[in-house]
């Protein structure tokens, strides 16, 4: 997660998103440093952002814009839209009142813990 004042747009912290990335581990052998595909909406629809990606052997699945949308992507890209749905069920999430970025931060952390607390949980009673 990076943070950024409420006026920048999002494809302006994109690639330093894509670096940060940490190793994806689960299989034997050396962990991934990347992953095959990134969906994105239209706003991140741009040439640069495109070629940064494809750079880093990252293939971009990104409508453009004035164009229909990529039949599929949004079955996709649901489950981002119900995690940052999830995030703003703590209302002090949904509108950024604190002014120090550490307190923010620090808040989203603890959010994105009790969720998966909560699901941890639930999948503990199921079995």
């Amino acid at each position: 997660m990076i943070t950024t004042a409420g006026n920048v747009a999002d494809i302006t912290q994109a690639i330093n998103l894509l670096d940060g990335v940490p190793p994806i581990a689960g299989v034997p052998g050396r962990p991934r440093r990347r992953f095959g595909v990134l969906l994105g909406d239209k706003g991140y629809d741009s040439a640069a952002f495109r070629h940064a990606c494809r750079q880093r052997r990252t293939e971009p699945i990104i409508p453009q814009r004035g164009r229909k949308n990529i039949k599929g992507v949004g079955k996709l890209r649901y489950v981002v839209e119900q995690s940052i749905a999830l995030l703003h069920q703590f209302r002090r999430l949904a509108v950024r009142w604190e002014r120090h970025l550490g307190i923010h931060q620090a808040l989203v952390t603890l959010g994105c813990a009790l969720i998966c607390y909560r699901r941890l949980i639930k999948e503990i009673r199921r079995s």
